[in-house]
């Protein structure tokens, strides 16, 4: 889609250049940007110039770019000690999203969009993934994904700040996973998603998303019995509601997701 309000588009090759107006906007892949209209927006700063390495990894583990398209990342060759690689492929399926936006889409414009049903936010906190922002005075901050994205297209990214990586331990990359989802039609858009991870304690660590506005974290320290789970489910109240499922009946599939995925991982 045209954007008939910008008057330009400006690449931005090192930080000094990546000073953000009150209606300038980052851009990525712009596979959202440039599907709708932004009245709003005068300008786009674009962030592939500044040239970031798609994925590094390091012996803490791996650090994602926020440009670092679904297709780099899908395509990962396996990396040693990354038990849960397949989730990957599993999050981005969940995506419901042609090829051709695989190979635009970023991290963090999946992430920074915050819909319900992103599918790198599912990964990232299904990984405990935490999210490393540039602020506008030079400094930085970190926080966990699962606290970034607030709610329905709303995330803690602050006026002029930019999320510049998202950074996954060696630890919890070496944990076990299981993932589900489900949607009202073959290839619709995920009602619910629900990701399990068992850590080195023994404990599991449940993630819900899609059917919920914001992303919930669920921690037991040891396996929870299934009547434990699903009071830590039923505890949720923000149950999202659009054309894709009811409140009602993203709970109760969420429910049985959860349960499926404690079995799996028991």
């Amino acid at each position: 889609m045209d954007l008939t309000s910008l008057d330009r588009i400006r690449a931005a090759h090192d930080r000094t250049e990546l000073a953000l107006g009150p209606r300038s906007a980052p851009l990525a892949g712009g596979t959202w940007l440039f599907s709708e209209p932004q009245p709003g927006l005068e300008e786009l700063v674009d962030l592939t110039t500044l040239g970031w390495p798609s994925v590094e990894q390091t012996a803490d583990g791996l650090t994602l770019a926020a440009t670092c398209t679904i297709r780099s990342l899908a395509d990962l060759p396996p990396v040693p000690g990354w038990r849960s690689q397949h989730l990957v492929q599993q999050c981005a399926r969940s995506l419901v999203a042609s090829e051709k936006i695989w190979d635009w889409a970023t991290v963090g414009g999946n992430i920074c969009v915050a819909l319900p049903a992103g599918a790198l936010t599912t990964l990232a906190v299904a990984l405990d993934a935490t999210a490393l922002v540039w602020t506008p005075d030079g400094g930085e901050r970190r926080e966990p994904v699962a606290s970034l994205v607030t709610g329905v297209r709303t995330t803690s990214v602050g006026p002029g700040e930019v999320l510049r990586s998202v950074e996954l331990s060696a630890e919890v990359l070496a944990q076990p996973v299981a993932f589900r989802r489900i949607a009202l039609t073959r290839h619709g858009r995920s009602g619910a998603i629900v990701v399990g991870r068992r850590d080195d304690a023994g404990g599991l660590v449940v993630t819900l998303t899609a059917g919920v506005t914001h992303p919930h974290r669920l921690a037991f320290p040891t396996l929870p019995t299934p009547d434990e789970l699903a009071a830590a489910v039923d505890a949720v109240e923000d149950w999202y509601d659009d054309p894709h499922g009811s409140p009602d009946w993203r709970r109760a599939m969420t429910l049985r997701l959860a349960e499926q995925v404690r079995e799996e991982l028991a």
